[in-house]
């Protein structure tokens, strides 16, 4: 049974901000698919402010016209502030509902939005704290017709040897390493 939070509606306070977004050019027909259709760099881990630039940057220009609005983000439960289940959102031509779907299972670094009509665009999510070189070559990449790396390979060729995740942090999250022989 969701309680009355589940089921609410989130409501971006602010205007929605220009989204950080690169997109591959429209691939001509019976070209194959890529993993990635672009990348995204939000500027916060707040959903409610980040994700109604993203939704209407995405509508914009001829998408909207033939796939209709986006129905549905699916996002990775990690790197975010909340997780809202539904989010309005306020766009120039009218105001619509997208419902907010959180998975553990879901790739790091990879955000997928749904048209009303099952088209679907997977986008590499670059953290909001990457530097800005880096951020600028992931989103490259990403939209570049040619990449075939997914959303993991490609944040993990981002990230310096020095930001890896530590043998600290991975002991936190459960893991555990063996003690030393004495």
């Amino acid at each position: 049974m969701w309680t009355t939070t589940e089921r609410a509606t989130t409501i971006s306070l602010s205007p929605p901000s220009t989204p950080r977004l690169r997109l591959q050019p429209r691939p001509p027909p019976g070209r194959p698919r890529t993993p990635l259709d672009g990348a995204w760099w939000p500027r916060s881990t707040d959903p409610a402010a980040e994700l109604p630039g993203l939704i209407l940057a995405l509508q914009a220009g001829t998408h909207h016209a033939v796939h209709g609005p986006i129905a549905h983000i699916m996002l990775r439960v990690a790197g975010w502030t909340s997780r809202p289940r539904r989010l309005r959102v306020d766009g120039p031509a009218d105001t619509r509902v997208v419902r907010l779907s959180w998975f553990d299972t879901l790739p790091v670094g990879l955000v997928t939005a749904i048209w009303a009509d099952g088209r679907r665009v997977d986008l590499l999510t670059i953290p909001p704290g990457t530097d800005p070189d880096a951020a600028a070559a992931g989103l490259d990449l990403a939209a570049h017709p040619a990449n075939h790396l997914r959303a993991p390979a490609l944040l993990a060729a981002l990230t310096p040897p020095d930001q890896a995740v530590s043998e600290n942090t991975w002991e936190t999250e459960g893991g555990r390493l063996r003690e030393p022989a004495l």
